[in-house]
């Protein structure tokens, strides 16, 4: 089977490791410490340097790029890493799959779509569009190929208490406490559920990338999709994960159900989130992206399901398996 490359062991990374490795693919996963997954071989990597990225990438059927630089470092960690991956995949020859996210998107009520403009003002959504226009860019100038699989925030068995459905939010729902959320409990959000993640890079990476692209959106996000202003990234992939659309407050009912328990949803006050931020660069970003849960944002994956054959895990079963990994708080 194929050699692949697997650039971060976090959540993403481990997951995506062991499913390649189980079905029979010899497995990189390369991370700066080492990090051991089982069935995958250790690489030992900072991927911002680009001679070191190129030489683990070497014969490479795909780099997986899943790694993710703490919120408040992605102006300065992300460009290399993102050079750097372009230049191994363009020296190597391996299909360059990018983990990406909704960032580039910015505030929209409407639904996320691949071929969506990329409209962010934000400082890290402007990181994350810059990093895939340069590799859309090399991709339509015939150096490399090149997908970007995005997900909306992600949950599933085990995710710790940084991410807004995980650990602190069920612990506390389970113990008929207080989860407390950032922006509306009443917002739609979409949610990615972890092994559906896992579930579309693979079958990204497994597509034609030489054929037609599943989506070409617009560069610029200047033009509207279908206004035939696709060329400039006519060489590069986008897929967005399929998800399911649930509030805070709908997920909490769900949940104490599931638990028997008598959990409540509240908003963290803005005020407080602003005093914290001064002293905390996390809540700092995170109050930055917050418009992400003041209203509804959701995705559209109807395009990627019906090209890649993919579909989310029924709701309610990837519910129950993450709420049941998760004891009282």
């Amino acid at each position: 089977m194929a050699v692949q490359l697997v650039v971060g062991a976090g959540h993403i990374g481990g997951l995506l490791g062991r499913r390649l490795a189980e079905r029979g693919d010899t497995v990189r996963v390369a991370t700066r410490s080492g990090t051991a997954v089982d069935g995958c071989e250790a690489v030992t990597l900072d991927a911002s340097d680009a001679a070191a990225f190129g030489r683990a990438a070497e014969g490479a059927a795909t780099i997986f790029l899943v790694t993710n630089p703490p919120y408040w470092t992605w102006p300065t960690e992300w460009p290399p890493i993102f050079r750097a991956a372009i230049e191994a995949a363009r020296t190597s020859g391996a299909h360059l799959v990018i983990m990406g996210n909704l960032y580039a998107y910015g505030p929209t009520r409407t639904p996320m779509r691949e071929d969506s403009p990329l409209l962010t003002t934000e400082t890290k959504g402007l990181v994350r569009k810059a990093g895939w226009l340069e590799a859309a860019a090399a991709a339509e100038r015939g150096e490399i190929r090149v997908s970007e699989v995005r997900a909306s925030d992600y949950f599933g068995p085990g995710v710790g208490g940084t991410n807004h459905l995980g650990s602190t939010f069920f612990g506390a729902l389970r113990g008929s406490k207080t989860a407390r959320v950032v922006g509306s409990p009443d917002a739609r959000h979409s949610w990615s559920y972890l092994p559906d993640i896992v579930t579309a890079l693979v079958a990204a990476a497994d597509a034609d990338a030489t054929g037609p692209a599943a989506t070409a959106g617009p560069a610029t996000g200047a033009q509207a999709p279908g206004s035939g202003a696709q060329a400039a990234v006519s060489a590069a992939r986008v897929w967005i994960v399929p998800s399911t659309t649930r509030t805070f407050r709908e997920i909490a009912a769900e949940a104490n159900a599931l638990y028997g328990s008598h959990g409540k949803v509240a908003p963290w006050p803005r005020g407080l989130l602003r005093l914290i931020g001064v002293f905390s660069p996390l809540i700092r970003e995170v109050r930055a992206s917050s418009y992400q849960f003041a209203d509804t944002f959701v995705v559209d994956s109807t395009r990627t399901e019906s090209e890649l054959g993919i579909h989310a895990t029924p709701w309610d079963d990837a519910l129950r398996i993450t709420a049941e990994s998760y004891p009282a708080r």
